[in-house]
């Protein structure tokens, strides 16, 4: 259990630097050339470990996993995690959006009050 300690370690790090990217809103160019740079980052880490699966093998004893394949698992689950949250937020922000935009077609649509007073004291 003691040689696990180093994989235990960067995975909970990994986690919290990921909840605090996620919870802290960013917009504008820099995040998503981060965002983009992480996803060039895990191509070639996926093409290297294709090519040579020793290296995920070997990476894996180094941190203290038995075998590159449990690694890959759990770097799986951390893009997994990753990309619920982020879909998560970006779709809150477009819900926010679509209801902005209801709401001011729906102010531009409404018919005057003095009109629907009028309309409302006639059918009577």
């Amino acid at each position: 259990m003691g040689d696990q300690i180093v994989i235990k370690v960067v995975l909970i790090a990994a986690l919290i630097v990921l909840m605090a990217i996620l919870l802290v809103p960013r917009k504008g160019a820099r995040p998503l050339a981060i965002r983009r740079l992480t996803y060039l980052l895990l191509l070639v880490a996926a093409i290297a470990a294709v090519i040579y699966p020793s290296w995920l093998t070997w990476l894996a004893a180094l941190v203290g996993v038995g075998r590159g394949t449990d690694l890959l698992l759990y770097g799986l689950v951390v893009v997994f995690i990753s990309h619920s949250m982020t879909s998560k937020s970006r779709h809150a922000e477009s819900d926010r959006r679509f209801t902005a935009l209801a709401r001011r077609i729906a102010i531009d649509d409404a018919e005057p009050a003095a009109e629907a007073g009028r309309r409302l004291a006639e059918s009577q």
